[in-house]
């Protein structure tokens, strides 16, 4: 009785093992649906257009708010050699009231053009030097003055926002 126990249970076994085996087997390489496999690759490229699509989208839109920035402020650096020169004839000496009155009015307008369009002039004496703003183009020892003033302003800086049209060209002090 005892043989025959276990002789029924090697089969048994045997069985077990057979269909672990099996499963094992089904587990590691599932069948694949060649529908399915071709489902999940259009899937995958209709995904990658998709994003690829909306990129683009974002893309344009930021450079279209960008080109009217850019265009402004190439408007404004054509507009710039008219400023230097009614600055220029305001620090001339004359003795025309009327003439140096003109001038005034003109720069005055030409100002607060450039204030509508959110342009800032900057680069005034005193100021500290940033290099981000300012183009050093002379170097002075002047006790009087701190480290890294601006001593002396040969033309004032523009700049739209964050967007820089020309540097400021000045004396750094120290």
């Amino acid at each position: 009785m005892a043989k025959k126990k276990k002789e029924t249970q090697e089969p048994i076994a045997e069985e077990v093992m057979e269909q672990t085996t099996e499963a094992a087997a089904e587990e590691a390489a599932p069948e694949v649906n060649p529908w399915e496999e071709k489902y999940n690759a259009e899937r995958d490229a209709h995904l990658r257009v998709a994003a690829e699509f909306d990129n683009f989208r974002k893309r344009t839109i930021k450079e279209k708010e960008a080109s009217y920035g850019n265009g402004k402020a190439d408007a404004v650096a054509k507009m710039l050699p008219v400023y230097d020169n009614l600055e220029r004839a305001l620090n001339q000496p004359t003795e025309d009231a009327a003439y140096k009155k003109g001038v005034e009015m003109t720069m005055n307008e030409l100002v607060k053009i450039f204030t509508a369009l959110g342009v800032e002039i900057f680069g005034d004496v005193g100021d500290a030097f940033d290099p981000s703003l300012h183009n050093a183009v002379m170097h002075i020892e002047n006790e009087e003055l701190g480290e890294n003033t601006i001593a002396q302003v040969f033309q004032k800086g523009f700049k739209i926002g964050d967007k820089v049209v020309r540097f400021a060209m000045v004396q750094v002090a120290n």
